[in-house]
Formats: structure tokens, sequence, C-alpha cells
């Protein structure tokens, strides 16, 4: 592999950060590219359990909060809710489009990282907080707020979709290992044993 080879397979624009890092070094800058891949997929387990988890908990609580497992149904006539309808809906179409019956689990299934994370933004505190806090039933009462839950959901979404569009995250060691301790503390909110 050399400079030429990289840029023409992942563009020249993706690649120049490394070599502006490593200038007159092409080996070190190619090197540290390898690495933050290898660095990205380290944290593959620990992403997608956390989202799983997240998800099918955050499922759980809307399905009690509208006491049925396709709850995504009354959010176009839920005040302050129906501005999700969108997502749902692209999700909907994606199971019809896979020529697959749309059912609950698949539309909980499809729905997306960003719009799990969104539920606990701050428009949406007074409808679905009280019910969504239950999803962390080990969070410390002393801080069991919303914005304490909504800050390290965001910096989880924004990393993962970093390294699931192979950006790269390997710039500050410090930040990488902050986050995942931060990981690692939402499992342990959502189920204590699950980080092991």
């Amino acid at each position: 592999m050399n400079k030429q080879y990289l840029e023409k397979v992942f563009s020249a624009s993706r690649m120049q950060k490394y070599f502006n890092a490593h200038p007159g070094n092409e080996a070190k800058a190619i090197l540290h590219y390898q690495c933050n891949l290898q660095i990205s997929e380290a944290f593959y387990p620990s992403l997608s359990v956390l989202e799983v988890a997240l998800r099918n908990a955050v499922n759980e609580q809307l399905t009690k909060k509208f006491g049925t497992p396709d709850w995504y149904t009354h959010f176009p006539t839920t005040p302050g809710l129906t501005n999700l309808t969108k997502e749902i809906s692209r999700a909907q179409q994606f199971i019809v489009t896979r020529g697959e019956i749309v059912t609950p689990s698949k539309v909980v299934a499809e729905l997306t990282l960003g719009f799990w994370v969104r539920l606990f933004n701050t428009e949406y505190e007074l409808i679905l907080w009280k019910d969504l806090r239950k999803a962390f039933p080990n969070l410390p009462k002393s801080i069991r707020k919303r914005k304490t839950v909504s800050a390290p959901l965001n910096h989880f979404r924004n990393l993962r979709n970093r390294i699931f569009h192979n950006e790269p995250i390997c710039w500050s060691f410090q930040n990488l290992e902050n986050a995942h301790k931060e990981i690692i503390l939402i499992m342990t909110w959502l189920h204590k044993d699950l980080p092991k």
C-alpha cells in the first residue's frame, strides 16, 4: 500500500488528515490509518451491545407507557411526538421494500440509533422522561435527570457514527479511554452486569 493507492480507494480528502499529521513520512501515515481501523474495530462489541440494549430497554418502557408493542402508532396523535413520525414511516417503508411484514419487533430494529437517542432530547422531557428514566434502573437517584442520560448518549451516538462511517477517531487516546468508560457506565445504568 502507498499514498496513491489509499487516496484512490478511500479518497484524498479522507487520507489527507493522516498525511498532514505525518509530513514526509508516508509509512507512518499509513500505519496511523491502519491503527485507526483496528481501534475502531475494537469498539464494535461495546457499541453494538449498548445500542441493542438501549433500544430494547427504551422499547420496553414505551410499550408500557402506551400499553401496546406498536407504541409508535400513537406518535402521530400524541402532541409533541408528531415530528418523530417521519423516522417511523421511513423504518416501516424499509421493511415493506424488503418484502417483509411490518411488525413491532421489525420496526424497533429498523429505527436508527439517532431516533432512540433523540427521545432523550429536551423537547421530549415533559412527555417521555418520566417513563424512559425507568430504562435505567441503576442510574443513581441523585443524578437521575434527563440531561445526565442525554449527554453521554449523544457522545456514544457521535462516536458510533464516526466509527461506522470510517472516520478518524485516534487523535486522542485519552478521549477514547473516556468514551469507553462512558459507554460502560451507560451499560451499567441499563443492566448492572451488561459490561461483563
